[in-house]
């Protein structure tokens, strides 16, 4: 097999959501987003640490009837330096929670799209 001309690295993850300026405060608040920029009045490319995030109305992929694709299960996972600090955080914050912290290592919420995330402890 020649070698693969496809890097072994993430650049970033698309999320879908329903609006974007509400969708752009929600992440900002829960991740501290500071900054980034809106495309194509569909797009919200945000700055972050690592892999890029983008937030998206997906107009493109959109079932027939209209509604928009959902992550059903955790796809993306946050890092976080303290999971129970996070949980309450976001307990605190409204966030719908899936799980507990499982396993003192992680656990999974809702954004206000339905998309399922995950906050995972990075003990590096």
């Amino acid at each position: 097999m020649r070698k693969s001309p496809i890097k072994n690295k993430v650049n970033l993850v698309f999320i879908p959501v329903r609006n974007i300026e509400k969708s752009k405060e929600w992440y900002s608040n829960i991740l501290g987003i500071k900054d980034g920029e809106v495309h194509f009045e569909h797009l919200f490319v945000a700055e972050m640490e690592g892999a890029g995030m983008i937030l998206d109305t997906m107009p493109q992929w959109r079932e027939e009837n209209g509604e928009l694709p959902r992550l059903n299960f955790p796809a993306i996972q946050f890092a976080t330096e303290d999971i129970h600090a996070s949980y309450r955080f976001m307990k605190e914050n409204g966030v719908e929670l899936v799980t507990d912290v499982q396993h003192d290592q992680f656990f999974v919420f809702k954004d206000p799209d339905g998309n399922m995330l995950m906050v995972c402890e990075d003990k590096e």
